[in-house]
């Protein structure tokens, strides 16, 4: 399934309706305990605080999501989430892929925090090429890794 990577920011989210059924769609099949609030005030805080979602993208539609805070020095990752009707078909790790790629093409480290990773996700995480930083408090995406996902 060749799947492109996309953003959404607030001006996206505002002016694409198809961006919003879909992110509204993707964050729907979330279970509840991943999010910090329901699934639209969960999209709609996100984007009002200047974080965007880096989405996997087919066929004019969103298949996953991702949260990611750009800040200055690396790209803060959070609450990943596919379709529950496209799951364990590669989506998700392609899009990690996918971003990793943009993340290093613009001199950016990928970083997620560990804290709130449930263990399914952690092992996802090394099998992908993260690696846990030394004081363990977030998984740092190896570059050299990235490559071969």
């Amino acid at each position: 399934m060749p799947v492109t990577l996309t953003e959404v920011d607030h001006a996206g989210w505002v002016a694409d309706s198809q961006a919003r059924a879909d992110l509204s769609r993707i964050y729907h099949d979330a279970p509840g305990e991943r999010l910090p609030a329901p699934a639209d005030e969960f999209v709609c805080e996100h984007l009002k605080h200047g974080g965007v979602f880096c989405c996997a993208l087919f066929d004019n539609r969103l298949l996953a999501a991702v949260s990611v805070n750009k800040a200055s020095a690396a790209w803060w990752l959070a609450h990943f989430c596919v379709r529950k009707n496209m799951r364990r078909r590669g989506i998700g790790s392609r899009l990690l892929a996918l971003i990793s790629e943009a993340a290093h093409d613009q001199g950016k480290a990928l970083r997620v925090e560990a804290m709130h990773l449930q263990m399914e996700d952690q092992l996802l995480l090394v099998r992908l090429g993260y690696r846990l930083e030394a004081s363990g408090t977030y998984f740092e995406l190896n570059p050299l890794a990235a490559g071969g996902t």
